[in-house]
């Protein structure tokens, strides 16, 4: 892409077929973008904290080409329903299973991103006869540092009280090594989202897991990491504002079997900051390459 050309969620999707849509999954309006035929086997791509499906934009066309692939909304998120739960990583799962359900599929590869890594990975412990293959990308779940849980809960809030483009694009630089990579597009969508009414109540809720005893009460321990049976990859970047790579690492020592990778120069969505080599390395993983 030449400096001249505007960066566009629109021009990462035109480069396949896709639908968005809604479905019922227990009871919770969903929200997707999905592509691939439908015969392929089932790929659900989970955000973070805060997110929505927008963050796979960059992803959809490489893996529909394998996968019939959805990057939903979580419950809570995006333009699902938001119900009064009490958002805890049990909560994500349920909705996570209940999607599949809906789509008449009996498992699903599961890749997540930071909080949806969470949710992948609790899947894997608590539920695995719903899981194939496992992504977890910057994942959540075994850290618990009180100046990024502190960072995350303001940047967040400030964001969803005051959905200004100043304010939506700090949020979103914090997940960004190279802040040029926040485009315009993704600023107004998150915009969007976030001047819904009632929002920052519901933000309120999401955000229990940065509160330490609500967090550690989700957090896996040795025995959950060790029980993971299914194929897992552990993918970490060098710029993570969460943890560094050695936290990664010691996630991927600690269940059987895992790969893991880092990006180099990237921060906390390495999907939409290099998604050349996030596919590929994600695609050989999801593979069996």
């Amino acid at each position: 892409m030449t400096k001249s050309q505007h960066a566009s969620i629109w021009t990462d999707l035109t480069r396949t077929a896709f639908t968005q849509g809604y479905l019922d999954a227990g009871g919770i309006r969903t929200r997707y973008l999905a592509a691939g035929d439908e015969g392929q086997p089932l790929l659900i791509l989970i955000h973070g904290t805060g997110g929505h499906a927008e963050a796979y934009s960059r992803n959809l066309a490489a893996h529909a080409e394998h996968f019939r692939t959805y990057a939903i909304d979580l419950v809570g998120h995006g333009w699902s329903d938001k119900p009064k739960l009490d958002y805890e990583i049990a909560d994500y799962a349920r909705h996570v299973i209940a999607v599949i359900k809906a789509l008449g599929h009996q498992k699903a590869h599961i890749s997540g991103e930071s909080l949806g890594g969470w949710v992948a990975a609790w899947m894997a412990v608590h539920h695995p006869e719903w899981v194939d293959r496992v992504v977890l990308n910057t994942a959540g779940g075994w850290t618990a540092y009180p100046e990024v849980m502190e960072r995350i809960s303001r940047l967040t809030m400030e964001a969803v009280t005051d959905p200004s483009p100043v304010r939506i694009r700090t949020r979103l630089e914090f997940l960004m090594q190279d802040h040029s990579k926040v485009n315009d597009d993704l600023v107004e969508v998150r915009r969007a989202i976030y001047s819904q009414p009632g929002y920052p109540d519901i933000m309120k809720r999401i955000l229990c897991l940065q509160q330490m005893d609500i967090r550690r009460r989700n957090m896996f321990s040795a025995a959950d990491s060790a029980s993971i049976k299914a194929p897992t990859l552990v993918l970490w970047t060098s710029h993570d504002p969460t943890a560094a790579p050695e936290e990664g690492r010691k996630i991927a020592d600690a269940i059987p079997g895992a790969q893991f990778h880092v990006m180099n120069e990237c921060g906390h969505w390495p999907q939409f900051e290099d998604p050349e080599t996030f596919n590929r390395i994600h695609l050989d993983f999801l593979l069996g390459r």
